[in-house]
């Protein structure tokens, strides 16, 4: 008899089975809290309901691995369970987000070809103007007057539904691509998920948390790239359906949450609640930043507060966990010191920075293009050979489009897009450099570039900036502090204060938006 030489191709009764391994390790432990409901639940009830939840798929909607089902819900526990019956069936779960318009989830549905689309009932009036596919067998409004999920799938008599996986098997299809005009689907197998959460629990990110709250949405990777390692892990979610620094900080002020994780704005939007101020973070113990670095005025706000926060940076097509920045003194000051550093790549991941145009590699200092590798690499994007040929490479390098710079101590630093490089005169730009110039005002809390067309120059830098709570500059005064950082012809021609900065629905800054709002 053989060796096996693929075990990444071997069916395996554990894979997928998230629910039913967590359950015969730890069944009375505490797996998740909703907050919306009050309750909690045990890693045993999250396997019964998925076992219900997998009894329906197949029993009554006669799912079977391979098949796809959309979604369009908020961070509900009834998307867990969605989540954990198709990990043990080999059904492949497509979150789709509800920030999309029609035109958008057409295509998506379309390139998908769905069994089956579950939606929210908030959600009830954008699905029924949606061109849904011939593949679609059922659409399932989840919790209107009849409470489907509820009334009948919880309902399901549960068999043991488990089906063998190998780890090359879908497991997710997650579209990404910020504001392009087609969105990519991501092809995220159990693999990518699996290494993943190795990589998280290997570089300490997990910490001795016993709870930990999931605020990123499950229509983007985050969410899933959030929950799975807790889960793997044994750790509690505490589950919030959508972003609510009120309730958030009502949270932390009970003890619930020991840690989360937070792009800028969200804290941004702790920062300015008339909660915040009477809020008890004792039992915080960590931050967790992803999409950018967390700018210094942000962070001091929880240093003072004695609540490090580690900057971390990834992307689905590579991760989506790639590099974390883990103080290397455990001081808070030194956190602070390094706030504009991603850190290391994480323990189980290669990087490189190349040039931009011969993709060979820069020295400790010069910027180009940061490329990663792993075992949680994606598998391409669906249906699109040419997309994915542009951002991976024979030998498993993912091009990221971010550049980015090593310093001597090997800490990495991004500098911005490379396809956010806009030409003023000849000149190159990086919206980003003028970003972070803007943010070194003490009155700057936030700030957004692009290049908008003239013609004169071709294109020429705009902004907006958004101002810390009570304070506030004149743009001519800040045009000239610009001066003193950045040549003449990267200093915006016009800067405008706003509320809050435009976002994309990954919560990064939304380039495109700005240049229309300008034009």
């Amino acid at each position: 008899m053989g060796f096996i030489q693929h075990y990444d191709e071997l069916p395996m009764n554990w894979v997928g089975d998230w629910a039913g391994r967590r359950a015969a390790l730890t069944p009375h432990r505490t797996a998740l809290y909703d907050s919306f409901t009050r309750k909690t639940y045990t890693f045993q009830a999250m396997n019964d309901r998925a076992c219900r939840a997998g009894t329906y798929l197949s029993d009554v909607l006669g799912l079977r691995k391979g098949d796809v089902i959309a979604l369009i819900c908020r961070n509900r526990i009834e998307s867990i369970d969605l989540y954990l019956a198709c990990g043990k069936l080999g059904i492949i779960l497509a979150p789709l987000s509800q920030r999309l318009k029609k035109p958008e989830l057409d295509d998506l549905l379309a390139r998908l070809r769905p069994s089956v689309l579950f939606h929210e009932n908030q959600f009830a009036e954008l699905v029924s103007i949606l061109s849904v596919p011939a593949s679609v067998q059922a659409v399932i409004n989840m919790d209107d007057d009849r409470d489907v999920f509820e009334s009948a799938i919880l309902k399901t008599d549960p068999r043991e539904v488990n089906v063998p996986l190998a780890m090359n098997d879908r497991c997710l299809y997650v579209h990404t691509g910020g504001t392009t005009a087609v969105p990519k689907i991501c092809i995220v197998s159990y693999r990518q998920m699996v290494w993943n959460s190795f990589d998280i629990l290997a570089t300490g990110l997990t910490g001795s948390f016993n709870n930990v709250l999931i605020t990123f949405p499950f229509f983007h990777i985050g969410g899933w790239n959030t929950f799975t390692p807790l889960f793997h892990a044994g750790i509690a979610s505490i589950l919030m359906r959508e972003f609510n620094p009120g309730l958030m900080l009502e949270l932390i002020h009970e003890g619930r949450v020991e840690n989360f994780g937070a792009v800028e704005a969200m804290l941004q939007f702790l920062i300015a609640h008339p909660k915040f101020a009477e809020t008890d973070f004792s039992r915080l113990k960590a931050i967790t930043t992803a999409a950018a670095p967390c700018s210094k005025a942000v962070m001091q706000t929880f240093l003072d507060r004695g609540i490090p926060i580690s900057q971390t940076y990834g992307m689905t097509e590579a991760g989506p966990s790639n590099f974390a920045y883990i103080a290397r003194s455990g001081s808070l000051e030194e956190l602070l010191t390094n706030s504009e550093s991603i850190g290391t790549s994480m323990f189980h991941c290669d990087a490189k920075i190349v040039d931009q145009e011969s993709r060979r590699e820069v020295r400790p200092g010069e910027v180009g293009v940061l490329c990663l590798r792993s075992p949680h690499n994606f598998d391409g994007y669906l249906d699109d050979p040419g997309r994915t040929g542009n951002v991976m490479d024979g030998e498993g390098w993912v091009y990221t489009g971010d550049l980015a710079m090593q310093n001597r101590d090997g800490l990495i630093f991004i500098k911005g897009r490379a396809d956010n490089m806009f030409i003023s005169g000849g000149e190159n730009i990086s919206p980003e450099e003028i970003e972070q110039a803007l943010m070194k005002h003490p009155a700057v809390a936030g700030a957004i570039c692009a290049g908008i067309p003239d013609p004169k120059w071709g294109q020429v830098p705009v902004a907006l900036v958004l101002f810390h709570a009570g304070r506030s500059i004149a743009e001519d005064e800040l045009k000239t502090f610009c001066r003193s950082c950045l040549a003449g012809y990267k200093v915006p021609r016009q800067i405008r204060p706003v509320a809050e900065l435009p976002l994309t629905s990954a919560g990064k800054l939304n380039r495109n938006a700005l240049a229309t709002m300008f034009s």
